[in-house]
């Protein structure tokens, strides 16, 4: 089955009548956890985001605290693991000021792990990456936002 495009599917919605959008909004959220996931950040979260971002910063901090530091191989898989799940958030929230204090608390975190990111070079890598991310994210914010963020972002590289 091949999917219809967004404009084709935007034509069909307005169509419909509230009690068929709600019954296929349901239908959605039933079929996969992540529509699911959606529904419940654009029903109960969108409204106070500093509230959401503070939560995904507790999810953050509990799968860091959770890492077991067995071996390097699972300490990488549980970090890329936070890591997805914080990408997650982000791409529900879809704003970018959430998007950088997510990524900084996440490259905080990681940071602060026992045993040190710095004796993987793969954990080296993936922190690169992040902090690379974070400034591509601040240079396109605007100016005040960017000067706030860039001392934040100065204070975890001097703590690094």
């Amino acid at each position: 089955m091949q999917a219809a495009r967004i404009s084709e599917l935007k034509k069909a919605l307005k169509e419909k009548s509230h009690n068929d959008l709600l019954k296929i909004t349901l239908r959605m959220a039933k079929f996969k956890k992540e529509n699911k996931e959606l529904l419940t950040y654009l029903l109960f979260e969108a409204a106070d985001e500093e509230q959401y971002i503070h939560m995904i910063k507790e999810e953050i901090s509990s799968g860091f605290a959770s890492i077991t530091a067995s071996s390097f191989y699972l300490i990488k898989k549980s970090i890329r693991k936070t890591l997805r799940q914080t990408k997650t958030a982000i791409r529900y929230s879809q704003q970018k000021p959430t998007e950088v204090e997510l990524l900084l608390h996440f490259v905080e975190e990681l940071q602060t792990l026992h045993p040190s990111y710095r004796r993987s070079k793969v954990l080296r890598n993936l922190r690169q990456g992040q902090l690379n991310r974070i400034q591509k994210i601040i240079d396109g914010l605007h100016e005040d936002l960017q000067y706030d963020y860039q001392i934040e972002l100065e204070n975890v590289l001097a703590d690094g």
